[in-house]
């Protein structure tokens, strides 16, 4: 354990009361102010009490907030790519006094957590989409969740107490507990792979790249909320199983989820997202095509062309970037342009909406672009998810 990579700013956090401090809280809990989280807020509380986010200890009173908007760091200097707040009505800011503590509740109603409340304070909404998001378009998911919250944020330490039921128990892994998974395999050097997307063959040969230089690969798909028309995570999940199960050394992957929500921020994003699998024990990192991106807002490259402006002892794990890759007729195999001198009629490339155009028809993608096996599991999940439903009566 001692070898292994730090976590960001020295230190893995833990926020969860435990024994009789946590009888305690919950005890106070049943008399205190509530705030209902939705489901981003609810992802980052889990994350910040189980060290993902360290060093937070809560969510980011106002110092902190402004230095990350304006300068990517937190009010102490350390690098820090995303806001991560809680936003209420003004109503309800009025409503709570700073320095008292207020209960957290899931999007569902559930206690989570208490949080003393340090700080409210407004914020500009204007500022913050585009220094983070790069852009003030509402049509942008992450401008237009921004726009749509509540006009003061709430800034305090949080102790979590409970973690309400969620999917995929076996592959929800802390930071600690990948740490010690790593330690127990002998990793002393594993790369990170964030995906939201199902994976294919460009997925899978930078995958392998990596691991040709790393001891270990984490799979660490995302499973928050993400956008109404990306593919569901519990078919996702199925087909990072099927694809583990035929064509990688299990000994040499981990797959666990990052429960984290998209917000679909591109450059800082994928920044953000490196930091966090540094606290995950990750020491390498893969950012590749338009990392975190949607739509046209971002150029193809912009997420790792950030890592230009980086001090790479500050960042403290080491990115590796990769080219568009696809199947190469001529090559006969996966490609890069860095790799391959055929044009682009040789190279077998399909839009992600022509993929769940062809699932949903119940066609197969050619095996050039997926795995039979991975096919089968996102037609079958596809097409379950668009049966309608019977009712009972």
């Amino acid at each position: 354990m001692a070898t292994q990579i730090a976590p960001h700013g020295g230190r893995l956090v833990n926020r969860w009361l435990r024994g009789p401090a946590r009888e305690e809280a919950l005890e106070r809990a049943r008399r205190l102010p509530r705030v209902r989280l939705d489901a981003r807020e609810a992802a980052d509380l889990e994350m910040i009490g189980d060290g993902a986010l360290s060093p937070l200890t809560g969510f980011m009173g106002q110092a902190d907030y402004r230095s990350v908007v304006a300068e990517m760091r937190l009010a102490s200097g350390l690098l820090w790519a995303l806001p991560v707040t809680l936003a209420v009505s003004r109503a309800e800011a009025e409503s709570i006094r700073e320095g008292e503590e207020i209960a957290l509740e899931d999007p569902g109603g559930r206690l989570m957590a208490v949080m003393r409340v340090a700080e409210r304070f407004a914020y500009d909404r204007g500022a913050e989409a585009a220094r983070c998001y790069g852009t003030t378009d509402p049509a942008h998911p992450g401008v237009r969740r921004l726009l749509r919250q509540g006009e003061v944020y709430l800034g305090g330490e949080v102790w979590l107490l409970d973690r309400p039921p969620a999917p995929f128990a076996e592959y929800r892994l802390t930071p600690a507990e990948t740490r010690a998974e790593f330690a127990r395999r002998g990793w002393r050097t594993v790369v990170g792979f964030q995906t939201r997307n199902p994976v294919h063959r460009a997925h899978e040969y930078i995958q392998k790249c990596a691991l040709e230089i790393c001891d270990g690969l984490l799979l660490h798909p995302l499973v928050g909320e993400t956008k109404d028309d990306d593919l569901p995570a519990a078919v996702r999940m199925r087909a990072y199983e099927a694809i583990l199960e035929g064509y990688f050394p299990r000994e040499r992957i981990l797959l666990a989820v990052f429960p984290a929500a998209m917000r679909y921020a591109g450059p800082r994003e994928a920044v953000w997202h490196a930091l966090c699998r540094k606290n995950y024990g990750c020491t390498h990192f893969i950012v590749g095509r338009d990392h975190a991106g949607v739509g046209s807002f971002y150029g193809p490259y912009d997420a790792q062309r950030i890592f230009d402006h980086l001090d790479p002892a500050e960042l403290g794990i080491t990115p590796l970037f990769f080219d568009h890759t696809f199947w190469c007729r001529t090559c006969g195999a996966m490609a890069s342009p860095k790799t391959c001198p055929h044009g682009p009629e040789e190279r077998v490339a399909l839009s992600g909406t022509r993929v769940r155009e062809m699932l949903y028809r119940g066609e197969a993608p050619p095996p050039e672009f997926t795995r039979p096996e991975v096919a089968r599991v996102l037609m079958e999940g596809l097409q379950a998810a668009a049966r309608p439903q019977s009712v009972e009566t």
